[in-house]
Order: C-alpha cells, then structure tokens, then sequence
C-alpha cells in the first residue's frame, strides 16, 4: 500500500436508499462505509438490499491496487440503461475484505440518501 493511503472499512447502522429516475434501486440499514484517503466516503449494500433483478453485469472489469479487481453492472429503467453504474469487489484484497461482494453505486449518478439526508 503507497505510504499514507488508508482504507477503513466499517459496518454502520444507518439507513440508505439508492433512486435513479424515481425507481428505489436500494433500501439498507447495514451498509458498510468505506473510507480511502483523497476519496469520498462510499456506501457498499448487501445484495439482498439492492434491486438485483434491475442490474446487469458488463464486461468492465477495474483494478485499485487499495482494494483488488472490481465487476460492474448496469441499470435499466423506466426503458433507459445506465451503463456501469454499480460496482463490487467479489474478491477484494485483505486490506479491503469488509466489501466483499457488497455493491456500491455511484453517487453522482444517481440519488443517495444516508438517515433521510441527500448526499451532493
């Protein structure tokens, strides 16, 4: 790990919800929240907190050598597709293991709310 980058992963009792074009994509009060230097914090949801069935992987595959390879897939909805918009670390490195196949979302992307807040 490049000297000075941390990665702090932590269970946290908050609720999120993920919407994109005014479809709940996730409900969750266990996600995980990921700090990494330089970085904003990320929300990683278990699977069984998302809307899998509105998901579908893609071929981009991405490497962070602070958390391991990392799979996407793509949102359809309302007939429109958002390309690789969720991401995952099915294997991420030890330092990284609390994400471990949690799905994470870009919170630019779409409208994330942590205990009733919209995150900008």
């Amino acid at each position: 790990m490049t000297a000075g980058h941390k990665i702090t992963t932590t269970p946290a009792r908050l609720h999120v919800e993920v919407t994109l074009d005014g479809e709940k994509l996730a409900v969750s009060d266990r996600p995980v929240v990921l700090d990494e230097t330089g970085l904003p914090t990320r929300y990683y949801l278990p699977r069984e907190d998302v809307r899998m069935e509105l998901l579908r992987p893609t071929e981009l595959q991405t490497t962070c050598p602070f958390k391991g390879q990392a799979s996407y897939w793509s949102v359809q909805v309302g007939g429109e597709v958002h390309d690789d918009l969720v991401w995952s670390y099915e294997t991420p490195i030890p330092a990284a293991a609390g994400i471990a196949s949690l799905m994470c979302f870009y919170p630019k992307r779409v409208e994330l709310t942590v205990d009733g807040e919209p995150l900008a």
